[in-house]
């Protein structure tokens, strides 16, 4: 896992209110300063072990769906994105530092 630091690629890839973004094996932040942020870095430590168990391109896919059904079900890109079962998954442990010592395979499907 390689953490970098890239506001362009931010601000390219994802809506402004966004501070990083993970791609395995990479974390991409947005500011320095997120480098050093704990619970930020834990959520996306979550994502790279969902993308892990299924290599990546059937996260991608499955995420964008998801997204997309949310969307449809909500009508708004914020309620959709924080309803996705990855993001939940992540937001719910994000600051349980032993959750993913623990975390069982496939624990993202407990929040679809």
């Amino acid at each position: 896992m390689w953490i970098l630091v890239s506001p362009a690629f931010i601000k390219w890839f994802t809506p402004k209110n966004m501070g990083g973004v993970t791609l395995f094996p990479f974390i991409i932040l947005k500011e320095e300063r997120l480098k050093t942020d704990k619970t930020f870095l834990h959520h996306e430590y979550i994502h790279l072990h969902q993308q892990a168990e299924l290599f990546v391109l059937l996260f991608l896919l499955l995420y964008a769906g998801e997204f997309l059904i949310r969307w449809l079900q909500y009508r708004n890109a914020r309620e959709a994105y924080r309803n996705i079962s990855f993001e939940r998954e992540a937001y719910d442990n994000e600051a349980n530092y032993d959750y993913l010592k623990t975390r069982k395979w496939l624990a993202f499907t407990k929040y679809w």
